[in-house]
Protein backbone atom coordinates (compact mmCIF):
# COMPACT_ATOMS: atom_id res chain seq x y z
CA UNK A 1 0.00 0.00 0.00
CA UNK A 2 1.45 3.37 -1.00
CA UNK A 3 1.33 6.36 1.37
CA UNK A 4 -1.41 7.84 -0.82
CA UNK A 5 -3.50 4.67 -0.60
CA UNK A 6 -2.93 4.45 3.14
CA UNK A 7 -3.95 8.08 3.68
CA UNK A 8 -7.15 7.64 1.71
CA UNK A 9 -8.02 4.33 3.36
CA UNK A 10 -7.63 5.86 6.83
CA UNK A 11 -9.57 9.00 5.90
CA UNK A 12 -12.46 6.98 4.47
CA UNK A 13 -12.66 4.75 7.53
CA UNK A 14 -11.63 1.66 5.59
CA UNK A 15 -8.48 1.20 7.69
CA UNK A 16 -8.80 1.48 11.46
CA UNK A 17 -6.16 1.36 14.21
CA UNK A 18 -3.70 2.62 11.59
CA UNK A 19 -1.24 5.47 12.03
CA UNK A 20 -0.45 8.19 9.49
CA UNK A 21 1.48 11.13 10.92
CA UNK A 22 1.04 13.84 8.29
CA UNK A 23 3.70 16.49 8.15
CA UNK A 24 2.11 19.89 7.55
CA UNK A 25 -1.52 18.86 7.18
CA UNK A 26 -3.31 22.24 7.28
CA UNK A 27 -0.75 23.86 9.56
CA UNK A 28 2.94 23.69 10.42
CA UNK A 29 4.03 21.36 13.20
CA UNK A 30 6.73 23.67 14.55
CA UNK A 31 7.24 27.34 15.27
CA UNK A 32 10.63 28.59 14.18
CA UNK A 33 11.50 29.56 17.75
CA UNK A 34 10.73 25.98 18.80
CA UNK A 35 13.23 24.61 16.29
CA UNK A 36 15.87 27.10 17.40
CA UNK A 37 15.43 26.04 21.02
CA UNK A 38 15.59 22.35 20.10
CA UNK A 39 18.86 22.93 18.28
CA UNK A 40 20.27 24.07 21.62
CA UNK A 41 18.86 20.88 23.21
CA UNK A 42 20.33 18.35 20.79
CA UNK A 43 18.56 18.61 17.43
CA UNK A 44 21.08 18.76 14.60
CA UNK A 45 21.16 22.22 13.01
CA UNK A 46 19.36 22.41 9.66
CA UNK A 47 17.86 18.95 10.23
CA UNK A 48 15.07 17.88 7.89
CA UNK A 49 12.32 17.62 10.51
CA UNK A 50 10.02 15.42 8.44
CA UNK A 51 12.83 12.95 7.86
CA UNK A 52 14.22 13.17 11.41
CA UNK A 53 10.88 12.38 13.08
CA UNK A 54 9.75 10.01 10.34
CA UNK A 55 6.59 11.91 9.46
CA UNK A 56 4.37 10.82 6.61
CA UNK A 57 4.17 13.01 3.53
CA UNK A 58 1.24 15.19 2.61
CA UNK A 59 1.73 17.43 -0.41
CA UNK A 60 -0.09 20.66 -1.13
CA UNK A 61 -0.41 22.59 -4.34
CA UNK A 62 -2.98 24.87 -5.86
CA UNK A 63 -1.67 28.38 -6.17
CA UNK A 64 -2.31 31.21 -3.76
CA UNK A 65 -6.09 31.29 -3.27
CA UNK A 66 -6.26 34.20 -0.84
CA UNK A 67 -2.96 35.93 -1.51
CA UNK A 68 -3.10 39.53 -2.59
CA UNK A 69 -1.24 39.97 -5.88
CA UNK A 70 0.64 42.17 -5.84
CA UNK A 71 0.98 42.13 -2.05
CA UNK A 72 1.18 45.36 -0.13
CA UNK A 73 4.70 46.62 0.37
CA UNK A 74 5.90 45.54 3.81
CA UNK A 75 7.25 48.50 5.74
CA UNK A 76 8.16 49.38 9.31
CA UNK A 77 5.96 52.11 10.75
CA UNK A 78 7.62 52.38 14.17
CA UNK A 79 10.18 50.52 16.25
CA UNK A 80 11.59 50.52 19.75
CA UNK A 81 13.88 48.22 21.76
CA UNK A 82 11.25 45.49 22.20
CA UNK A 83 8.73 45.84 19.39
CA UNK A 84 8.22 46.58 15.71
CA UNK A 85 5.12 48.12 14.23
CA UNK A 86 4.80 47.01 10.61
CA UNK A 87 2.35 47.13 7.75
CA UNK A 88 2.34 43.59 6.38
CA UNK A 89 1.70 42.13 2.93
CA UNK A 90 -2.09 42.13 3.52
CA UNK A 91 -2.13 45.86 4.29
CA UNK A 92 -2.78 45.32 8.01
CA UNK A 93 -0.72 47.19 10.59
CA UNK A 94 0.44 45.21 13.62
CA UNK A 95 2.85 45.44 16.55
CA UNK A 96 5.09 42.41 17.18
CA UNK A 97 7.82 41.52 19.64
CA UNK A 98 11.27 41.59 18.06
CA UNK A 99 12.43 38.41 19.79
CA UNK A 100 9.22 36.36 19.63
CA UNK A 101 7.51 37.42 16.42
CA UNK A 102 6.91 33.85 15.28
CA UNK A 103 5.56 32.46 18.56
CA UNK A 104 3.27 35.19 19.92
CA UNK A 105 0.14 36.85 18.59
CA UNK A 106 0.65 40.35 17.20
CA UNK A 107 -1.31 43.35 18.41
CA UNK A 108 -3.50 44.31 15.47
CA UNK A 109 -3.76 48.08 15.01
CA UNK A 110 -5.26 48.87 11.62
CA UNK A 111 -6.77 47.17 8.57
CA UNK A 112 -6.98 47.98 4.86
CA UNK A 113 -10.77 47.70 4.40
CA UNK A 114 -12.98 50.29 6.09
CA UNK A 115 -15.46 50.89 3.28
CA UNK A 116 -16.83 49.51 0.02
CA UNK A 117 -14.35 51.69 -1.86
CA UNK A 118 -11.48 50.12 0.08
CA UNK A 119 -12.72 46.64 -0.79
CA UNK A 120 -13.14 47.52 -4.44
CA UNK A 121 -9.53 48.67 -4.51
CA UNK A 122 -8.50 45.45 -2.79
CA UNK A 123 -10.18 43.34 -5.48
CA UNK A 124 -7.61 44.62 -7.98
CA UNK A 125 -5.20 42.39 -6.03
CA UNK A 126 -7.69 39.48 -6.16
CA UNK A 127 -7.70 38.73 -9.87
CA UNK A 128 -8.12 34.98 -10.56
CA UNK A 129 -6.29 35.39 -13.87
CA UNK A 130 -3.05 36.66 -12.28
CA UNK A 131 -0.27 34.46 -13.76
CA UNK A 132 1.51 34.29 -10.39
CA UNK A 133 -1.30 32.12 -9.02
CA UNK A 134 -0.54 29.29 -11.43
CA UNK A 135 2.34 27.11 -12.66
CA UNK A 136 4.30 28.56 -15.54
CA UNK A 137 3.93 25.29 -17.48
CA UNK A 138 0.69 23.36 -16.92
CA UNK A 139 1.86 20.29 -18.83
CA UNK A 140 4.94 19.86 -16.65
CA UNK A 141 2.90 20.57 -13.53
CA UNK A 142 0.31 17.92 -14.37
CA UNK A 143 2.93 15.36 -15.37
CA UNK A 144 4.77 15.79 -12.06
CA UNK A 145 1.67 14.74 -10.09
CA UNK A 146 0.29 12.08 -12.43
CA UNK A 147 1.89 8.97 -10.92
CA UNK A 148 2.50 10.19 -7.38
CA UNK A 149 2.39 7.86 -4.39
CA UNK A 150 1.66 10.58 -1.78
CA UNK A 151 -1.66 12.33 -1.03
CA UNK A 152 -2.09 15.70 -2.71
CA UNK A 153 -4.22 18.53 -1.36
CA UNK A 154 -5.73 21.70 -2.76
CA UNK A 155 -6.36 24.91 -0.79
CA UNK A 156 -9.63 26.30 -2.18
CA UNK A 157 -9.98 29.41 -0.02
CA UNK A 158 -11.31 31.08 3.13
CA UNK A 159 -14.49 33.04 3.78
CA UNK A 160 -13.63 34.39 7.22
CA UNK A 161 -10.34 33.96 9.04
CA UNK A 162 -7.79 34.33 6.26
CA UNK A 163 -9.68 36.96 4.30
CA UNK A 164 -12.40 39.20 5.76
CA UNK A 165 -11.10 38.94 9.32
CA UNK A 166 -7.61 39.99 8.23
CA UNK A 167 -8.80 42.74 5.91
CA UNK A 168 -11.49 44.26 8.16
CA UNK A 169 -10.45 43.17 11.68
CA UNK A 170 -12.27 40.75 13.98
CA UNK A 171 -14.25 43.27 16.01
CA UNK A 172 -14.97 45.48 13.01
CA UNK A 173 -16.19 42.49 11.00
CA UNK A 174 -18.46 41.19 13.74
CA UNK A 175 -20.09 44.63 13.99
CA UNK A 176 -20.34 44.84 10.20
CA UNK A 177 -22.58 41.74 10.10
CA UNK A 178 -25.18 43.83 11.97
CA UNK A 179 -24.54 47.35 10.70
CA UNK A 180 -23.90 46.64 7.00
CA UNK A 181 -25.02 43.09 6.19
CA UNK A 182 -25.34 43.95 2.50
CA UNK A 183 -21.68 44.92 2.35
CA UNK A 184 -20.66 41.63 3.99
CA UNK A 185 -22.74 39.69 1.45
CA UNK A 186 -21.06 41.61 -1.39
CA UNK A 187 -17.57 40.70 -0.13
CA UNK A 188 -18.53 37.05 0.35
CA UNK A 189 -20.12 36.90 -3.09
CA UNK A 190 -16.92 38.20 -4.65
CA UNK A 191 -14.83 35.70 -2.72
CA UNK A 192 -17.07 32.81 -3.77
CA UNK A 193 -16.63 33.76 -7.44
CA UNK A 194 -12.90 34.37 -7.00
CA UNK A 195 -12.18 31.04 -5.31
CA UNK A 196 -14.21 29.06 -7.84
CA UNK A 197 -12.37 30.71 -10.72
CA UNK A 198 -8.99 30.19 -9.03
CA UNK A 199 -9.38 26.45 -8.50
CA UNK A 200 -10.93 25.61 -11.87
CA UNK A 201 -7.60 25.37 -13.75
CA UNK A 202 -6.17 23.03 -11.09
CA UNK A 203 -9.23 20.78 -11.02
CA UNK A 204 -9.14 20.54 -14.81
CA UNK A 205 -5.58 19.19 -14.87
CA UNK A 206 -4.84 17.23 -11.68
CA UNK A 207 -6.73 14.69 -9.56
CA UNK A 208 -6.48 15.88 -5.96
CA UNK A 209 -7.02 13.63 -2.96
CA UNK A 210 -8.35 16.22 -0.50
CA UNK A 211 -8.99 19.93 -0.09
CA UNK A 212 -8.60 22.22 2.90
CA UNK A 213 -10.26 25.56 3.66
CA UNK A 214 -8.49 27.81 6.19
CA UNK A 215 -11.02 29.60 8.36
CA UNK A 216 -9.99 30.40 11.97
CA UNK A 217 -13.57 31.39 12.71
CA UNK A 218 -13.69 30.50 16.42
CA UNK A 219 -12.05 31.18 19.76
CA UNK A 220 -11.92 29.28 23.05
CA UNK A 221 -15.63 28.99 23.80
CA UNK A 222 -17.45 29.34 20.47
CA UNK A 223 -17.39 30.76 16.97
CA UNK A 224 -17.10 34.51 16.42
CA UNK A 225 -20.58 34.49 14.88
CA UNK A 226 -23.66 32.47 15.82
CA UNK A 227 -24.71 29.33 13.94
CA UNK A 228 -27.75 31.26 12.69
CA UNK A 229 -25.57 34.03 11.29
CA UNK A 230 -23.09 31.49 9.90
CA UNK A 231 -25.97 29.79 8.11
CA UNK A 232 -27.18 33.10 6.72
CA UNK A 233 -23.85 34.54 5.54
CA UNK A 234 -21.07 31.97 5.32
CA UNK A 235 -22.52 28.50 4.82
CA UNK A 236 -24.15 29.14 1.40
CA UNK A 237 -20.82 30.33 -0.04
CA UNK A 238 -19.31 26.87 0.30
CA UNK A 239 -22.03 25.13 -1.69
CA UNK A 240 -20.84 25.82 -5.24
CA UNK A 241 -17.15 25.25 -4.61
CA UNK A 242 -17.73 22.05 -2.59
CA UNK A 243 -19.90 20.75 -5.43
CA UNK A 244 -17.03 21.48 -7.84
CA UNK A 245 -14.60 19.59 -5.61
CA UNK A 246 -16.84 16.56 -5.19
CA UNK A 247 -17.65 16.47 -8.90
CA UNK A 248 -13.91 15.99 -9.41
CA UNK A 249 -13.78 13.06 -6.98
CA UNK A 250 -12.51 14.96 -3.92
CA UNK A 251 -14.47 13.43 -1.05
CA UNK A 252 -12.23 14.60 1.82
CA UNK A 253 -12.75 18.32 2.40
CA UNK A 254 -11.15 19.87 5.49
CA UNK A 255 -11.82 23.06 7.37
CA UNK A 256 -8.94 24.23 9.54
CA UNK A 257 -10.06 26.49 12.38
CA UNK A 258 -8.74 27.27 15.81
CA UNK A 259 -11.12 27.40 18.75
CA UNK A 260 -14.35 25.58 19.47
CA UNK A 261 -16.23 24.78 16.25
CA UNK A 262 -18.64 22.13 17.63
CA UNK A 263 -21.79 24.06 16.73
CA UNK A 264 -20.60 24.83 13.19
CA UNK A 265 -19.63 21.27 12.25
CA UNK A 266 -23.19 20.18 11.33
CA UNK A 267 -23.57 23.25 9.11
CA UNK A 268 -20.31 22.56 7.30
CA UNK A 269 -21.31 18.93 6.83
CA UNK A 270 -24.56 20.01 5.16
CA UNK A 271 -22.57 21.56 2.29
CA UNK A 272 -20.14 18.67 1.84
CA UNK A 273 -17.29 19.52 4.22
CA UNK A 274 -16.49 16.43 6.28
CA UNK A 275 -13.01 16.91 7.78
CA UNK A 276 -11.82 19.16 10.60
CA UNK A 277 -8.61 20.27 12.31
CA UNK A 278 -6.72 21.11 14.52
CA UNK A 279 -9.35 20.45 17.27
CA UNK A 280 -7.83 22.47 20.10
CA UNK A 281 -8.17 20.66 23.41
CA UNK A 282 -7.97 23.93 25.39
CA UNK A 283 -11.07 25.07 23.47
CA UNK A 284 -13.02 21.97 24.46
CA UNK A 285 -12.67 20.03 21.21
CA UNK A 286 -12.79 16.24 21.69
CA UNK A 287 -11.94 13.97 18.77
CA UNK A 288 -13.26 10.84 20.49
CA UNK A 289 -16.63 12.46 21.22
CA UNK A 290 -16.88 13.67 17.62
CA UNK A 291 -16.10 10.19 16.31
CA UNK A 292 -18.68 8.63 18.60
CA UNK A 293 -21.26 11.16 17.37
CA UNK A 294 -20.54 11.20 13.62
CA UNK A 295 -18.68 7.94 12.98
CA UNK A 296 -17.35 7.48 9.46
CA UNK A 297 -19.08 10.63 8.26
CA UNK A 298 -16.30 12.75 9.74
CA UNK A 299 -12.50 12.92 9.27
CA UNK A 300 -10.33 14.50 11.97
CA UNK A 301 -6.76 15.72 12.36
CA UNK A 302 -5.09 17.11 15.48
CA UNK A 303 -6.39 17.02 19.09
CA UNK A 304 -3.10 16.12 20.81
CA UNK A 305 -2.94 18.72 23.57
CA UNK A 306 0.22 20.79 23.08
CA UNK A 307 0.12 21.74 26.77
CA UNK A 308 0.62 18.07 27.72
CA UNK A 309 3.95 18.10 25.88
CA UNK A 310 5.17 20.68 28.38
CA UNK A 311 4.01 18.75 31.45
CA UNK A 312 6.03 15.60 30.81
CA UNK A 313 5.81 11.91 30.06
CA UNK A 314 2.79 10.97 32.17
CA UNK A 315 0.72 13.68 30.51
CA UNK A 316 2.00 12.59 27.11
CA UNK A 317 1.06 8.97 27.87
CA UNK A 318 -2.49 10.12 28.59
CA UNK A 319 -2.64 11.89 25.21
CA UNK A 320 -1.35 8.79 23.42
CA UNK A 321 -4.04 6.68 25.07
CA UNK A 322 -6.70 9.09 23.74
CA UNK A 323 -5.13 8.78 20.31
CA UNK A 324 -5.35 4.99 20.52
CA UNK A 325 -9.07 5.16 21.23
CA UNK A 326 -9.78 7.53 18.34
CA UNK A 327 -7.68 5.49 15.91
CA UNK A 328 -10.02 2.60 16.57
CA UNK A 329 -12.77 4.53 14.78
CA UNK A 330 -10.68 5.28 11.68
CA UNK A 331 -10.74 8.59 9.87
CA UNK A 332 -8.22 10.21 12.22
CA UNK A 333 -4.74 11.70 11.77
CA UNK A 334 -3.10 12.41 15.14
CA UNK A 335 -1.18 15.67 15.27
CA UNK A 336 -0.55 18.35 17.88
CA UNK A 337 -3.56 20.67 18.13
CA UNK A 338 -1.61 23.52 16.59
CA UNK A 339 2.02 24.40 15.95
CA UNK A 340 4.37 23.12 18.67
CA UNK A 341 5.31 26.07 20.91
CA UNK A 342 8.89 26.80 22.04
CA UNK A 343 8.30 25.81 25.67
CA UNK A 344 7.95 22.14 24.63
CA UNK A 345 11.28 20.39 25.34
CA UNK A 346 12.89 18.49 22.49
CA UNK A 347 13.05 15.34 24.64
CA UNK A 348 9.30 15.46 25.27
CA UNK A 349 8.40 15.75 21.62
CA UNK A 350 10.69 12.86 20.73
CA UNK A 351 8.96 10.82 23.43
CA UNK A 352 5.55 11.64 21.96
CA UNK A 353 6.56 10.50 18.48
CA UNK A 354 8.13 7.29 19.82
CA UNK A 355 5.00 6.46 21.80
CA UNK A 356 2.71 7.14 18.83
CA UNK A 357 4.76 4.90 16.57
CA UNK A 358 4.56 2.12 19.16
CA UNK A 359 0.75 2.01 18.91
Amino acid sequence: MTPRERFLAIARGELTNALYLPFNLNYAWFMQETVERWERQGLAPEADLAEFFGFDTVAFTGGAPYSLLPPFEVRTVHEDDRTLTVRDETGATKRVFRDHEGSTMPQWLDYPVKSRADFERLTTRLDPTSPERYPSDWEVFAANWLDRDVPLGLAPGSFFGHTLQRWVGTENLCVLFYDEPGFVHEMLEYLEWFFCETVKPFLARVQFDFASFGEDIAYKDRAFISPRMFGQFIQPRYTRICRMLRDKGIDIIFVDSDGNIDKLIPLWMQVGINAFSPLEVAAGMDALALKEKYGREIVLAGNIDKRALIRGKLAIDAEVERVRLVLGHGGYFPTVDHSVPPDVPFENFCYLIDRLKAL
